[in-house]
């Protein structure tokens, strides 16, 4: 039976760089992936915006790792020559709740140690004249990236460093051995590999994954639970050079504008929850009707949208590990300290921010791994 040194199961943004910091520490590390290219998973459908690390709990997983993350893809964009910019973002106020709310995501960011500026309504509508608000948060730091080119960036210094990804290959399962020997996996063709480190990255398919490693206590393994979110395209150019997002509410974000490194606008994710059990009952289609409930939203910040201006684009669906009606937790990622073996780390409910947050990731493994 073949073995290596660390096997990591999934070759989306995160399980890349995962695998290029264990292969840039020396490891052996081949990077098992079930389908036939890299980031066709979550990956490819995300909003490829680089998150500022303004929302998130501070001291929290979510809030360190996309303030880090965030440094180190800049810092990788621009070493590599990975399309990218540093648009900034406008978080916009229509009403006082919403000022308010400006207000808390100001300390939230301060506690983050995120740079933002409070715009007067005026201030901001005389840089964004197409815009309607009474006040603005802006974030200079959050940008857009091209996401499989950070992608391929990352392949690159993966096999550079010595590693491997073998595309076409789905992990069955695996046998953990819990006294430090290499675990044993079976792939679907019935190969079999060893390694003593494995890294579960399999986003939508990693719960399911991780109820199939023998060894591994149930209790340790949340249930998933799949939330779909839809995009739409604006016909013509969007009259802004920034991000606009409302003013937050509850988890979700609201109905937000980002950009593309082209110019072009699309509206979203918007929040569908999934009555599905498996990833592989996920129906990706766009429903045309969905954006009736766009116009009203975007036009509370963008009075002058188009009628008919919004076209279906894509759906991307979040790995989430809570339900419709539960806060969002953390990031989990499940090192040999929670469940006590050796070498295995799983990562659970690696939604947004986790493009931003990949390269953090990456870091934050290879130390746990480490001790």
């Amino acid at each position: 039976m073949d073995q290596v040194d660390a096997v990591v199961i999934g070759a989306g943004v995160v399980g890349l760089a995962v695998a290029r910091a264990l292969a840039r520490g020396g490891r052996e590390t081949l990077v098992l992936e079930a389908c036939t290219g890299i980031g066709q998973g979550v990956s490819s459908r995300n909003s490829e915006v680089i998150h500022a690390g303004l929302y998130y709990a501070p001291g929290s997983l979510k809030a360190r790792l996309c303030v880090r993350g965030k440094e180190l893809l800049y810092a990788l964009c621009a070493s590599h020559g990975v399309a990218h910019r540093r648009c900034g973002k406008f978080t916009v106020a229509n009403t006082e709740a919403e000022v308010a709310a400006l207000r808390g995501l100001r300390d939230r960011a301060a506690a983050n140690g995120v740079e933002v500026e409070c715009l007067e309504g005026g201030q901001a509508m005389a840089l964004e004249p197409a815009l309607r608000c009474i006040a603005v948060l802006h974030s200079p730091s959050t940008g857009i990236v091209d996401s499989h080119g950070f992608m391929l960036a990352l392949q690159g210094d993966l096999e550079r460093a010595g590693g491997v990804v073998a595309l076409g290959s789905p992990v069955d399962g695996a046998r953990l051995d819990a006294n430090g020997g290499p675990h044993v996996f079976e792939l679907r063709d019935g190969t079999e590999l060893a390694a003593p480190v494995l890294v579960n990255a399999a986003s939508l398919h990693a719960c399911a994954l991780a109820r199939r490693f023998d060894g591994l206590d149930p209790r340790h393994v949340p249930r998933e639970w799949f939330a779909k979110g839809n995009y739409y395209a604006l016909s013509g150019r969007a009259p802004f050079a920034r991000l606009i997002y409302p003013a937050p509410a509850d988890a979700h974000l609201g109905t937000h504008l980002t950009l593309d490194l082209g110019g072009q606008a699309k509206f979203g994710p918007d929040i569908e929850w999934l009555d599905i059990r498996t990833p592989e009952d996920i129906d990706w289609r766009v429903d045309p009707a969905r954006a009736d409930g766009f116009y009203a939203e975007v036009r509370r910040y963008w009075p002058g949208l188009p009628d008919g201006s919004l076209q279906p684009s894509y759906s991307g669906v979040r790995p989430k590990i809570h339900g419709p009606h539960e806060k969002a937790p953390d990031f989990r990622i499940d090192g040999p300290a929670l469940h006590g073996v050796p070498g295995l780390v799983n990562l659970f409910g690696i939604e947004s921010p986790g493009l931003t947050s990949a390269l953090a990731i990456g870091e934050h493994v290879a130390a746990l791994l480490a001790d």
